[in-house]
């Protein structure tokens, strides 16, 4: 809900950090993958209690996720690129939850399994969308330059990463904000389930050279 509003304001930050860091040599993907490994030590900060460390790792996680980007777009935009930023970044999501669960199993494991439930549905209703859009070669420029198609909903990225700021600011509020913020997923799912029967209903035509159907 907030990205598209989001990225028009930090994008051009992004991208002026980008070309600097591109005069060094430094690749994106290497951004990527530094940035999975300081998500892994916020996921093992946090299931240890120590949240506020959690955050702080989870923050620069994110951090490389944005100049990973820009980095992309300066240098060239890759297939690999953007399948290494998704999966690793829908790992950090859900291990973050699984974080929150093992700091405090009794009280945090019912509504991380939940939520965790409702991150399959945005997870895999964004996927699909993208790979269909694809086909009809949709593109969505309002959320930037992104190697797939971004279908947006109640529950994106900064929606994401605000709830994770506020559990790990609030740990003991984990359940209620998990709770809250899994339905706010599910609406995001059913929306963009919505969004898919109003866009991909009608059939895709015919490739060149096709026999034509029954």
């Amino acid at each position: 809900m907030l990205d598209a509003r989001i990225r028009p304001r930090i994008d051009p930050l992004l991208d002026a950090f980008g070309r600097r860091l591109l005069a060094s040599g430094i690749r994106a993907d290497a951004v990527t993958v530094a940035g999975f490994g300081l998500g892994l030590v916020a996921i093992a900060c946090t299931a240890s209690g120590a949240f506020l460390a959690g955050l702080g790792f989870f923050l620069l996680n994110r951090l490389c996720d944005g100049v990973d980007g820009a980095l992309a777009r300066s240098r060239g935009i890759t297939d690999l690129g953007g399948f290494l930023d998704i999966v690793l970044d829908f790992l950090i999501y859900a291990g973050m939850v699984f974080a929150f669960a093992a700091a405090d199993p009794a009280t945090h494991a019912l509504p991380a399994a939940f939520l965790l439930w409702s991150f399959m549905g945005t997870g895999s209703s964004f996927l699909a969308f993208a790979i269909l859009a694809a086909k009809r070669g949709l593109v969505s420029p309002e959320r930037g330059t992104k190697s797939f198609y971004y279908l947006g909903g109640l529950a994106e990225g900064s929606e994401t990463i605000l709830f994770f700021v506020l559990c790990a600011l609030f740990p003991d509020a984990f359940p209620a904000l998990a709770w809250s913020f899994a339905g706010l997923c599910w609406l995001t799912t059913l929306g963009r389930i919505g969004t898919a029967v109003r866009s991909l209903r009608t059939p895709r035509p015919a490739p060149a050279g096709s026999p034509p159907g029954p």
